[in-house]
């Protein structure tokens, strides 16, 4: 088998919430395997952008807001005005809210579900129309979680928006699939990162969790690399529609 077959030279991927974290590590992923980098998050992105370009890669850093759908076609705009073409998303921007559903705020469930459902399904709408127009199809691929396939505590809203990420990655894959755009997902468990910072500084939580995993460890953005770049690729041109759980075994147990 050919490694050409994860190849990404030449191709161009947007990749939001790139500053830090899973967006961070994907993006480096990416990159590595030869792809031009567009970053999205509401904070200048420059490690991210200092580290792809040691690696000679391209970088354009796009600040935005995505809690509102507002800014999707201008950084489409972009991007096409930059590089000629995009062929690659990765909805990574997401946001968590932490309180038992007795007590949950409105604004909370709001908040929440427009980053992490009402913006991915629009801006997969938006990448899925410049895929058709340029007629070379393209890759999509959202992130979902654990609590995609369970239910949680204190986290009612998070909840609900990655039960929906699957949900719509299955729906877009059945609906673009004849244009050659795979749409699939990728279901991180329990990572070292800022949503979960409060979960690591509780002793007791932490090694409950840590107990559950078989790995033994927290997940790390550079756990993602690969299984990003496998669906990126045209490694995965017959996988459509499907979450992989980079879990260290979670779901497993």
């Amino acid at each position: 088998m050919s490694m050409d077959l994860f190849s990404l030279e030449g191709k161009v991927a947007i990749v939001t919430g790139a500053s830090t974290g899973l967006g961070q590590g994907m993006a480096l992923g990416l990159a590595k395997a030869g792809a031009t980098i567009v970053g999205v998050d509401y904070v200048e992105m420059a490690e991210t952008q200092e580290q792809i370009e040691a690696l000679g890669g391209k970088f354009l850093g796009i600040v935005a807001d995505l809690l509102t759908i507002e800014p999707i076609d201008g950084i489409i705009e972009k991007a096409v005005q930059a590089f000629g073409r995009i062929d690659i998303l990765v909805n990574n921007a997401g946001i968590i809210r932490r309180e038992d559903a007795i007590n949950f705020s409105v604004k909370d469930w709001d908040d929440v579900i427009n980053l992490n459902l009402k913006t991915v399904f629009f801006f997969c709408q938006a990448a899925a129309r410049q895929f058709i127009k340029q007629g070379s199809g393209g890759k999509i691929i959202n992130i979902a979680s654990m609590l995609s396939f369970q239910g949680g505590i204190r986290v009612p809203s998070y909840t609900a928006s990655k039960s929906g990420v699957m949900g719509i990655t299955r729906l877009l894959a059945n609906e673009w699939a004849k244009h050659n755009i795979n749409v699939n997902a990728i279901a991180p468990g329990y990572m070292a990162t800022n949503n979960t910072a409060p979960l690591r500084a509780d002793e007791v939580r932490s090694k409950e969790i840590l107990d559950r995993i078989p790995a033994g460890r927290w997940g790390t953005p550079a756990d993602l690399a690969g299984p990003v770049v496998f669906l990126a690729s045209k490694a995965s041109d017959y996988v459509n529609g499907y979450t992989v759980a980079v879990d260290g075994g979670w779901l497993a147990r």
